[in-house]
């Protein structure tokens, strides 16, 4: 979800706050298909990345594009987005919690040591995705044509660079790995209208702490924060542990602004 998150405010300087709903939405597409409609589950796992995906065009082309360089206006788009996409899945499959199956079940177990398959798997499809994200970037034409946008529009555009086709494809691709990060996540924790809130939170402070540019480092910043979300608990109750965890990137925002590996948020 950082990931997608990320990219969208690289290349297009934009903060999707609606990129919350778009994660919760390819949870219940992947729902939808695999428990009511009984397909296969990493199908719909695909199929899911690939329908808000597409909704990632609508986004770009009607909500993104006309307010494009207004940060404001942008900002108010995605967060009534927010309300209105919330409010339509609440209304249509009410606010009672469900559940996608395992994608993988089991557990490993070494040396008094378990690890859950199902967060193994999560976390090494996250790393695929970013591995095949930073080669498209630097290693095709489109890839590269974003990059340029992300670094000078204005440069990019009177060297004929396509800057809405090249915000198109960002959008695509960003929305695609909000719904994955959704589907696996369905079945770690559960699914919900609101699931994508507290996600977003977690998703801005990894881009942040990764550093405003880094696509690669929202892996390291992504395991950073994980690993503290993971230990603080044992320490102290939950309720601070997303409190505390916060005024540790603050911390160390406090002493390296500009992330650990990009520019100056």
């Amino acid at each position: 979800m950082a990931l997608g998150f990320a990219i969208l405010l690289s290349v297009m300087r934009v903060l999707n706050f609606a990129h919350a709903v778009i994660y919760m939405g390819g949870g219940y597409v992947c729902y939808q298909l695999a428990v009511v409609y009984g397909l296969n589950q990493w199908a719909s796992l695909v199929v899911a990345a690939a329908v808000m995906g597409l909704f990632g065009l609508f986004l770009e082309r009607f909500c993104l594009r006309p307010f494009f360089g207004d940060v404001n206006r942008t900002i108010v788009m995605t967060l009534a987005l927010i309300v209105i996409l919330e409010s339509v899945v609440n209304i249509l499959v009410g606010t009672q919690v469900r559940s996608l199956p395992a994608f993988a079940s089991g557990v490993i177990r070494s040396g008094g040591v378990s690890l859950s398959v199902e967060r193994l798997v999560t976390f090494i499809i996250s790393a695929v995705l970013l591995l095949v994200l930073i080669f498209f970037i630097q290693k095709t034409k489109m890839g590269q044509q974003m990059l340029a946008v992300s670094q000078e529009p204005t440069g990019a555009v009177l060297q004929g660079i396509n800057i809405y086709r090249v915000s198109a494809v960002a959008t695509t691709i960003a929305c695609a790995l909000a719904a994955v990060a959704g589907s696996l996540m369905g079945a770690i924790v559960s699914l919900s209208p609101y699931m994508g809130d507290h996600m977003l939170v977690k998703a801005i402070e990894i881009v942040i702490l990764a550093g405003i540019g880094s696509i690669g480092g929202v892996l390291g910043a992504g395991l950073i924060l994980g690993t503290i979300d993971a230990s603080l608990p044992i320490l102290i109750s939950g309720c601070a542990t997303d409190a505390l965890g916060l005024g540790i990137v603050i911390l160390i925002l406090l002493f390296r602004p500009q992330g650990l590996f990009g520019h100056e948020a």
